[in-house]
């Protein structure tokens, strides 16, 4: 067996120290997607997490073929143990070389296990630095899960069919800015955006 292409373990265990520092009241905060508050961000993130790990395993069924718009993003009662467990699962899951190969599937849509991966990648990325924003705290992502994120946004930025949901129209951002901010500016963010 080879090597899993990507370890999604530091990038999962960087959100989940961001989710633990949420206080009640900041579950109302705003973040950077539009009409989403933190709770809502934390309720997608923990979806994401359980759907993603069963497309690593191809254990598919619910998890895997509803649409991420057809959910209330719901923050259960107990997601402060749900959300790290589901984040664990989800690294553990793709640290098997055969999640990254083959179909799978994802939000409903059939896709190649590298991609359902480098997908998985950008949604902690990307929502580790909305909820970092929200927060108002430092935010450095695991940078190879960073330069995966960056790739598939890079991929996906001409493709006319990605919608303004929670990844709207590319933001420019300058060629010599950080990885980062060019990251979050081709998934429809404003890098400058503050809460």
């Amino acid at each position: 067996m080879t090597d899993s292409p990507l370890d999604l373990g530091p990038q999962a265990r960087i959100v989940a120290r961001l989710a633990e520092t949420v206080s009640e009241e900041q579950l109302s905060a705003p973040t950077p997607c539009p009409d989403t508050p933190v709770r809502d961000l934390l309720g997608h993130l923990l979806h994401l997490s359980v759907a993603f790990r069963d497309a690593a395993r191809k254990d598919l069924g619910a998890t895997t073929d509803t649409s991420p718009d057809a959910l209330a993003p719901d923050l259960p009662p107990g997601w402060r143990e749900d959300l790290p467990k589901a984040l664990d699962e989800l690294a553990d899951a793709w640290c098997d070389p055969t999640a990254w190969t083959g179909l799978t599937r994802a939000g409903g849509v059939d896709l190649p296990g590298e991609i359902a991966g480098a997908v998985a990648a950008d949604e902690l990325v990307i929502h580790g630095w909305d909820l970092s924003r929200a927060l108002d705290l430092d935010y450095t992502p695991d940078l190879p899960a960073l330069a995966s994120a960056y790739g598939f946004l890079l991929a996906a930025a001409e493709d006319p069919d990605r919608g303004n949901g929670l990844f709207g129209p590319v933001i420019g951002v300058p060629p010599e800015a950080p990885l980062l901010d060019r990251a979050v500016g081709l998934s429809g963010r404003d890098p400058e955006w503050r809460a």
